[in-house]
C-alpha cells in the first residue's frame, strides 16, 4: 500500500446503526460512522468506507444505537437545580415573588451557583445535553464551572432593576457585564449574552443601554417575553404597549433577540418575529406547570421563525430532560394548532439541536453532524423494549426514547459519558452536597 492510500490517522470513529445528521433535514443514515479528529467532525460515511479510509486511535461501535447532535437547552437557570421541588403547584407571580426570590435572597452567592451548576451538569450530560443558554446571576462563576467540565455554554449577563447579591446598581450590572465578557471573549466553549430578566423588571433606559452594547459587541439578548397574559396586561397599563411592541420601539426586536416563552402572541407579532429574525425558545413544561399559556409553535414555524427548545429552570419544570421536553413540545404544538401533522418528529428534533444552536449563535459550530463542525455528539441506545420494534428512528427518538437510553456523550470530541458512566464527576459527592443545600434551605422556612 502506498503512503497515499494509507488510512488517515484520526482520534475517534463512532460506528452506529443510524446517524441522524439533522442537516440535511429529515435524513437518517443507516450503518454509518462519524469520524472525529482534533475535536471536529471530519467525515460522515458508511461504516465499511470509514474502516478503509481511517485509522482511528479509538473506535466506539454501537450497532443498536443512533448518533445525533448533542441537544441544546436554549433556556435554563441551572443554579436553580438546588431549588428542585421547593414551591410546586403555584402560579408564576406567587411562585416567584413569595418563594423563589426570598430564598434566592437568602442563599444566592458563588457557592450556590457553582454547586447548582455542577448538579445540573451531571443531570444534563446523562440526558444528552451538551450546550446550554444560561440565565442567572454570577456569570463569572457559571462560566468557570462550565469551562472546568468542558461544557459548552452561552452565559447570560444579568440586568434587572433592583439590587441583588451580584450587583447593587444599574451601573454595577453593566460594569460587571463588561468585565465578564472581556474575560471570556475568545473562549472556544464559553460565550456571553445580555440577559435582561423581563420587560416587567427592566426599565427603558437599561434596555436602550443593552441595545447599544449588544450592537457594539455583537451579543445576543436573551429574555423572558410574553410569558403570561398578566405580563401583557401590566405592560399595556404601564407603557401603553404590549411588551414586544415596547421592545421594538427600543430597537431590540432583531436577529439577536432570543425570546423565551412567547405564550401570548398575535398574528402580527408572529410575523414581526419572522421578519426580524427573532428566535423563539419554547419551554412547554414550565409553561404548563405554571399555567402560563401555550406557545403557538406551529404558527411560528409556518411563519418562518426559528424555534428552539428549553427546559427553563428546575424550580419550575422540575428536570433538565431535553428528551422529555422535546416530546412535550411536539405533542403540545399539535394540540394548540389543532394539527396532528404539525411540528413533526424531525422538526422537533431539529428544534432541540440546530434550532437551539442557531438561536444562541452557535449554528456555525454545532447543532448538526456535518464535516467541519465541532464533535458535540450523543449516542442513544435503541435496543431496549421501550423503543422496540424500530420502524422509524427519529419517531422513536422523539416520541418513545428516554434520557436513560443515552449511552455516550462527547463535547468537542472529548468524552463526557462512556457507556452511561460520567467522566470527571463524583456522583456521591454531588448528591451529598445537594442534601446539604436542602437542609440549609429548609431551615429558612420561607413560604412555610
Amino acid at each position: 500500500m502506498s503512503i497515499q492510500d494509507a488510512p488517515q490517522p484520526i482520534d475517534l470513529l463512532i460506528e452506529a446503526a443510524h446517524v441522524v445528521p439533522v442537516e440535511p433535514h429529515a435524513v437518517v443514515l443507516d450503518d454509518h460512522a462519524v469520524a472525529v479528529d482534533r475535536g471536529r467532525i471530519v467525515a460522515v460515511l458508511p461504516i465499511r468506507e470509514a474502516r478503509q479510509r481511517f485509522a482511528p486511535a479509538e473506535t466506539v461501535s454501537r450497532p443498536q444505537s443512533a448518533v445525533l447532535p448533542g441537544l441544546v437547552n436554549a433556556h435554563t437557570h441551572n443554579p436553580m437545580t438546588l431549588l428542585r421541588g421547593i414551591a410546586d403547584d403555584l402560579p408564576l407571580k406567587v411562585w416567584l415573588q413569595q418563594h423563589i426570590w426570598p430564598i434566592e435572597g437568602a442563599v444566592i452567592g458563588p457557592a450556590f451557583v457553582a454547586d447548582g451548576i455542577t448538579l445540573a451538569l451531571a443531570e444534563m450530560l446523562r440526558g444528552g445535553t451538551t450546550c446550554v443558554n444560561e440565565n442567572y446571576f454570577f456569570p463569572d462563576v457559571q462560566a468557570a464551572v462550565y469551562k472546568q467540565h468542558g461544557f459548552r455554554a452561552r452565559v447570560g449577563l444579568p440586568v434587572i432593576d433592583f439590587p441583588t447579591a451580584w450587583a447593587a446598581s444599574d451601573d454595577e450590572y453593566f460594569d460587571k457585564a463588561g468585565a465578564v465578557h472581556d474575560q471570556w471573549r475568545d473562549d472556544p466553549l464559553i460565550a456571553m449574552a445580555f440577559a435582561p430578566h423581563a420587560p416587567y423588571t427592566v426599565n427603558d433606559a437599561n434596555f436602550e443601554r443593552i441595545r447599544m452594547l449588544a450592537d457594539q459587541l455583537d451579543l445576543p439578548v436573551h429574555l423572558h417575553l410574553h410569558e403570561t397574559a398578566q405580563e401583557v396586561e401590566q405592560s399595556l397599563a404601564d407603557h401603553g404597549q404590549r411588551p414586544i411592541a415596547r421592545l421594538d420601539r427600543l430597537g431590540l426586536v432583531n436577529d439577536r433577540l432570543i425570546a423565551v416563552h412567547m405564550t401570548q402572541l398575535t398574528e402580527g407579532e408572529i410575523h414581526l418575529c419572522a421578519e426580524r429574525g427573532v428566535s423563539v425558545v419554547h419551554c412547554p413544561e414550565s409553561n404548563l406547570k405554571l399555567a402560563s399559556g401555550f406557545c403557538p409553535a406551529c404558527a411560528l414555524q409556518r411563519a418562518g421563525v426559528n424555534i428552539a427548545i428549553g427546559t427553563d429552570g428546575v424550580a419550575s419544570n422540575n428536570d433538565l430532560d431535553m428528551f422529555g421536553e422535546t416530546r412535550t413540545a411536539a405533542i403540545l404544538a399539535k394540540a394548540v394548532a389543532g394539527d396532528a401533522a404539525g411540528f413533526d418528529a424531525f422538526t422537533a428534533l431539529r428544534a432541540a439541536t440546530l434550532g437551539g444552536a442557531k438561536a444562541i449563535g452557535f449554528d456555525d459550530r454545532i447543532g448538526s453532524i456535518e464535516p467541519g463542525k465541532e464533535a458535540d455528539l450523543v449516542v442513544v441506545d435503541l435496543s431496549p423494549v421501550e423503543t422496540q420494534p424500530l420502524h422509524h428512528v427519529v419517531s422513536q427518538l422523539v416520541y418513545a426514547a428516554g434520557r436513560h437510553q443515552v449511552s455516550d456523550v462527547w463535547i468537542a470530541g472529548q468524552p463526557k459519558l462512556r457507556e452511561r458512566v460520567l467522566v470527571g464527576f463524583d456522583l456521591d459527592a454531588i448528591g451529598a452536597n445537594a442534601r446539604q443545600w436542602r437542609d440549609r434551605i429548609s431551615a429558612l422556612q420561607i413560604g412555610a
